[in-house]
């Protein structure tokens, strides 16, 4: 059964700047799944998509596109363990 050290990390994961605000986004996947996505705040709240991605690309880019929609605020929450997004 895998585990956590056969997450393999994508090489598109980055971190996001605006508004004086920074997340890490994060992409992975464990062997023979979809990719994962997930945004991580300053506060280390996180906001996790619930459906795959077939490539590390198409999940970076709608990570993308929804900062830049919604704004880098929709994914900050004002500290830690409070809901986001």
């Amino acid at each position: 059964m895998p585990d956590e050290h056969d997450l393999i990390y994508s090489p598109l994961q980055q971190t996001y700047s605006a508004g004086g605000h920074q997340v890490k986004i994060h992409i992975y996947r464990m062997p023979d799944t979809g990719w994962s996505l997930e945004v991580v705040d300053e506060h280390n709240n996180s906001t996790v998509w619930e459906d795959l991605f077939e490539t590390d690309e198409e999940a970076l880019a709608v990570a993308l596109q929804e900062l830049n929609e919604d704004g880098i605020e929709a994914f900050i929450a004002s500290g830690p363990d409070e809901a986001v997004h």
